[in-house]
């Protein structure tokens, strides 16, 4: 996976067609003392949801659709999306309006682009009950792809993984805070299913053992009010709590639409990336971005937006540059506005 990233990341730098791509700073906090030989920059990319139906079910066929989420991902540590399907043929359909599944080959397609862990705690991923979960999670450790926010119990839904790279150790966790279903999905001691961030005692347990064993920790969470560009009193409430328990990074979906980013004192949050490989075409919900961070010396010292449009024929995301980038990033700019967050690190 790293050649393949290596060669992508060469071929987007050689190639006039990378060239447009805009990268937009965000925020950014005091700077840092420059790296030990310990603990240098590690550059961290996150991206927004992700599913393989519909016009994205073809890219499963031919990976390489992917490239242009490879190319926006070559250079980072490490890449993080939310897949929010299950990943089965299996199992019986739950009563709701919404219902997804992939076939098998998901994780290695995701892997193929790039992707080094991926978080299933979303309202889709027991779409076919916990039999659809168990083979979501096969698929996943058939493609040596770690997963978070889902378990075959509580411990595990809410346990975090963790990566050592070059000296500096990042803990990744991922939950949910959307209502629906959430009582019956939520993995208990006993059941498998999905970490609950509504389970706000675990939630916040989990946070301050993971921020006990790493540098950085980082939340991924799926919340929120579908095409709100502002973040609701829920999402602020448990960011705060998030953050005073540790953690570093804070992200998410589910709106479907751009949310702002900031500083919550010293955490980074992102409320809302919008979709990425997105199912269907909708005008309103094709902007999306990619979120770079940089950590140095274990703490976050630089963030950076790469904005990004879903194909409306593919579904897959390109890097933009010119008028569409400058028109993506207003989008952004309002967002931030009523985000509450602050451009800087205190």
């Amino acid at each position: 996976m790293r050649l393949r990233r290596f060669a992508l990341l060469i071929a987007c730098f050689a190639a006039t067609a990378c060239a447009p791509a805009a990268v937009e700073p965000t925020a950014q906090s005091t700077p840092a003392a420059a790296p030990s030989t310990g603990n240098p920059e590690v550059t961290l990319a996150f991206a927004g949801d992700v599913h393989f139906t519909a016009r994205t079910l073809g890219v499963l066929d031919d990976v390489r659709k992917l490239d242009p989420v490879a190319r926006m991902m070559a250079d980072a540590d490490l890449a993080m999306v939310n897949l929010e399907t299950a990943v089965t043929t299996r199992g019986t359909a739950e009563r709701k309006t919404f219902l997804f599944r992939s076939p098998p080959g998901a994780f290695a397609a995701l892997k193929s682009a790039g992707i080094d862990v991926v978080t299933v705690a979303n309202n889709h991923a027991l779409d076919y009950g916990r039999v659809g979960l168990a083979d979501t999670l096969a698929d996943a450790a058939t493609a040596r792809m770690p997963v978070v926010g889902a378990g075959s119990s509580a411990a595990e839904a809410f346990d975090h993984h963790l990566f050592s790279i070059r000296g500096t150790r990042i803990a990744v966790l991922g939950m949910s805070q959307v209502s629906e279903l959430w009582q019956r999905w939520r993995a208990t001691d006993d059941d498998a299913g999905i970490a609950m961030a509504r389970d706000t005692t675990r939630a916040v347990d989990a946070v301050r053992r993971a921020a006990a064993a790493a540098d950085v920790v980082v939340v991924y969470l799926h919340w929120g009010t579908e095409y709100a560009k502002c973040p609701s009193k829920e999402q602020r409430t448990l960011a705060r709590r998030l953050a005073d328990a540790g953690a570093d990074i804070i992200v998410g979906t589910h709106a479907h639409v751009l949310q702002g980013d900031g500083w919550l004192d010293d955490a980074y949050v992102h409320y809302g990336m919008s979709n990425f490989v997105w199912w269907r075409n909708d005008a309103a919900t094709n902007d999306t971005e990619v979120l770079r961070i940089t950590v140095r010396s274990g703490r976050v010292s630089a963030a950076a937006v790469v904005p990004a449009y879903i194909d409306r024929d593919s579904g897959v995301p390109s890097a933009v540059g010119g008028s569409a980038a400058s028109r993506i990033l207003g989008v952004r700019s309002r967002a931030v506005a009523c985000s509450g967050l602050s451009p800087s690190a205190p």
